[in-house]
């Protein structure tokens, strides 16, 4: 279960790391998995920006070793807590993300994004907007230092995002990302172990890595149960799924007020 005050930093900031969630075996097992299929299957050069939108190692997205890190895990009634008792569907799929070291110690800046756009690559279907309830990270190794492939928030920005799309609809996103004022961005430090829960509308992307390692990471998009049925109102009402969360804030849903 998440703490009061987990569910109020998600509140906040739309996210929060919950250290040390992962049991060490469960780390382990997924991470020699991906060494096996780098090294047996290696990796095509002219495939890798699909690879780095959608997934490496596409024969593990849905293994029982991958997928176990949250639905076996006590990932699962954690971030289960923050949406309410059996309102989160487990995961089907993973993304399995590896950033690589940069060549050069020249850092650049990231680029905040909601998931869910249509690009080439992602696999997402123009003209529509894969939108669903939460992100959660699971780090299988140590990202210590700023600038080493770290998730990166820009926090506070779906409260923001959410006050555009009353404004403007969801329906504008596929005209692009909203230019509205940005929060300076938080480079996420974590353990192996680690996971970050992360609303789905609060502006994220990754850090450069200009450190020595790979950082291994596998991400899980997941539903809330009635996720299809509510539609766009998740995107002007961005409460309405967390139960767990309006409970530890005294927060009431917009589309409860409505009916």
């Amino acid at each position: 279960m998440l703490t009061r005050a987990q569910l109020r930093k998600i509140h906040r900031d739309g996210f929060v790391r919950l250290p040390r969630l992962i049991p060490p075996e469960m780390v382990r097992a997924a991470r020699r998995a991906i060494n096996h299929s780098l090294g047996e299957e290696g990796m095509n050069k002219e495939a890798l920006p699909t690879m780095r939108a959608q997934s490496y190692c596409r024969e593990l997205t849905r293994d029982p070793v991958i997928l176990n890190l949250l639905n076996a895990s006590p990932a699962f009634p954690a971030l289960e807590s923050a949406v309410g008792p059996g309102k989160l569907r487990r995961a089907e799929g993973s993304q399995i993300a590896l950033r690589f070291p940069a060549k050069s110690d020249a850092a650049g800046k990231p680029h905040p994004h909601i998931d869910g756009m249509y690009t080439p690559q992602n696999g997402v279907k123009e003209g529509t907007i894969s939108h669903f309830t939460m992100l959660a990270a699971v780090f299988l190794s140590d990202v210590t230092a700023p600038n080493s492939g770290n998730f990166t928030v820009w926090p506070g920005t779906h409260r923001l995002f959410e006050s555009h799309f009353r404004q403007h609809t969801p329906q504008s996103l596929l005209q692009g990302m909203p230019t509205i004022e940005m929060p300076e961005p938080h480079q996420v430090l974590a353990r192996a172990g680690d996971v970050v829960l992360a609303h789905y509308q609060v502006g994220h992307s990754v850090a450069p890595n200009t450190s020595p390692n790979i950082r291994y990471a596998v991400f899980f998009r997941l539903d809330h149960t009635e996720h299809a049925s509510f539609g766009w109102d998740v995107m002007t009402d961005i409460w309405l799924e967390w139960a767990g969360v309006r409970a530890a804030v005294g927060a009431v849903s917009h589309h409860s007020q409505s009916r």
